[in-house]
């Protein structure tokens, strides 16, 4: 079999699913880079949030983000996120861009500069695990191999719970749990781009399961795809 020219892997699904987590660590089994996609709607929050724009001015936001210059820093692993040089990675995961980003990715001028930005990355990175919420079905509908993580609403708060606890940030499980909730009706029901299990995207609830226990089921279905000439040799995975 003929090794393709480059190997996207999408990664889809709603807040809370490990997305970002089993991204990085797919990639680095399977010798791919890793975008994490959130990080770019989270930067426009920051820029809603920091900057005076509001957040429901996508063209707005849209132009500043173009004027300033947003940017991975590809030679961190994985990749710092820059806005004007100003490295945003710490800054975008705080609890009111968590807020702001809901009201950010729903505007249409925005997610249609996203997009773009995102298949410019994808033509520069073509060895690529890319994850967020409409990867698959928007971005990459042609990708390699799609996958869409689920989990229970109530078991995705409390990873969120204990991710912000662990990096000593407050968190309360009840205010987290009605914000994952709400950030579900917002990327479920909007209108451009919505967050759905595409058609021919993988299902994986991982409510269940360990996050090596996730990684290894995925890196097991990329590699029935993809030639094993084109990845990095598979290892050993602790899975307890």
């Amino acid at each position: 079999m003929t090794a393709p020219a480059g190997v996207i892997v999408t990664m889809d699904g709603p807040a809370g699913t490990g997305k970002s987590s089993v991204a990085w660590k797919l990639a680095q089994r399977l010798g791919l880079e890793v975008l994490d996609t959130g990080a770019m709607y989270r930067a426009a929050a920051v820029v809603a949030l920091d900057e005076g724009v509001q957040a429901d001015d996508g063209v707005a936001l849209a132009a500043r983000i173009a004027e300033e210059g947003l940017a991975f820093d590809w030679s961190f692993r994985p990749p710092r996120l820059l806005l004007g040089g100003r490295d945003l990675t710490e800054r975008i995961r705080d609890a009111d861009v968590n807020v702001a980003v809901s009201v950010v990715a729903r505007q249409p001028a925005l997610r249609a500069a996203m997009v773009e930005a995102q298949r410019v990355i994808g033509r520069a990175h073509p060895r690529l695990v890319t994850e967020g919420r409409d990867q698959g079905s928007v971005v990459f509908p042609d990708a390699v191999v799609r996958f869409y993580l689920d989990a229970h609403p109530e078991v995705r708060a409390r990873r969120r719970v204990d991710q912000m606890r662990a990096q000593g940030r407050p968190a309360d499980y009840e205010a987290v749990l009605r914000a994952i909730q709400q950030r579900d009706h917002l990327d479920e029901t909007r209108v451009d781009g919505p967050l759905v299990c595409a058609p021919g995207a993988q299902r994986i609830d991982t409510s269940g399961l360990t996050l090596d226990q996730v990684v290894l089921e995925l890196e097991s279905r990329t590699r029935i795809v993809v030639p094993a000439d084109f990845l990095t040799p598979s290892r050993a995975v602790q899975t307890a």
